[in-house]
């Protein structure tokens, strides 16, 4: 090849690349933002919200089966320090998310997904897990009183606490020798053991405080019930669900920790819930 025709070719090469250089240059920023954009259909993100006495790791047989098939799941901490502090930190999370949620509360968490998801849009559905579901004013407190005490009751224990501005506060955990039989009795006992070792206590007020905002009056409901949970009323879920017009209730032969023990049957609503907001 002659030096002119290399030096042809190159040049050729070298006008080409400023070419394309120049459309990346004069592209429009909203078109750079399509490209990103969420696509139609796309499968929700799943927040999946651990309740007292526990972590987010409670749900990993859950997040594993999900993941599987091919959803993005999130499972934030809880700080188990009331209604108003762990609501307002789990809708600001829920803010950050684009494109459609499934959010699922467990236990105490159903409170808390039931305030944090009011006024957020894209939160489709919501699925709760041997949950509480007080409505607008009502606490934990009144709401399970309306049905009589599960055995929970009798194993908890109090232990005062200091924050570092000095205020002081009660925590409440689970007697660790009790924990099986009222919380987690479809586990082992060295599963229960090792639940109770590390356990996360929740606050004393969090028993007391009142939602003000009960998002499932108008978003879609699916509940699991645990016909043999020990640490809420299984009664009290079939009442709620019948209170919030679920569009689904499943009741299995579970304790408390369904999650843990029964994993495929929580993960299957899940796919119900997100399924039927329209993304495969």
């Amino acid at each position: 090849m002659t030096v002119s025709r290399i030096l042809t070719s190159g040049m050729g090469r070298l006008a080409l690349g400023f070419a394309v250089l120049s459309a990346m240059t004069v592209m429009p920023t909203h078109a750079a933002d399509d490209l990103a954009a969420t696509p139609t259909g796309q499968k929700p993100t799943v927040v999946l919200v651990h309740g007292a006495f526990a972590d987010g790791s409670s749900w990993n047989a859950v997040v594993q089966r999900l993941q599987q098939d091919g959803y993005q799941v999130i499972a934030p901490p809880n700080t188990l320090r009331g209604i108003p502090q762990d609501s307002t930190y789990l809708n600001s999370l829920l803010k950050t998310i684009k494109g459609p949620i499934v959010l699922v509360g467990h236990s105490y968490a159903g409170e808390v997904i039931s305030q944090a998801a009011a006024g957020v849009d894209n939160v489709k559905a919501l699925v709760y897990i041997n949950a509480i579901m007080p409505d607008k004013g009502e606490s934990f407190a009144s709401l399970s009183g309306k049905f009589p005490a599960a055995p929970l009751t009798k194993a908890l224990r109090q232990v005062p606490f200091r924050n570092g501005d000095g205020t002081t506060g009660t925590d409440v955990y689970i007697q660790p020798a009790k924990l099986h039989a009222t919380f987690a009795q479809d586990l082992s006992q060295q599963q229960a053991s090792v639940m109770a070792s590390t356990q996360r206590p929740i606050a004393h007020s969090a028993f007391t405080d009142k939602v003000t905002e009960a998002a499932w009056r108008d978003k879609p409901v699916y509940v699991l019930v645990g016909k043999q949970d020990r640490a809420i009323n299984p009664s009290l879920e079939r009442y709620e669900a019948k209170r919030a017009h679920a569009r689904k209730t499943v009741e299995i032969n579970s304790s408390h920790v369904s999650l843990i023990s029964h994993p495929q049957a929580v993960t299957d609503l899940i796919l119900n819930a997100a399924n039927d907001t329209g993304h495969q």
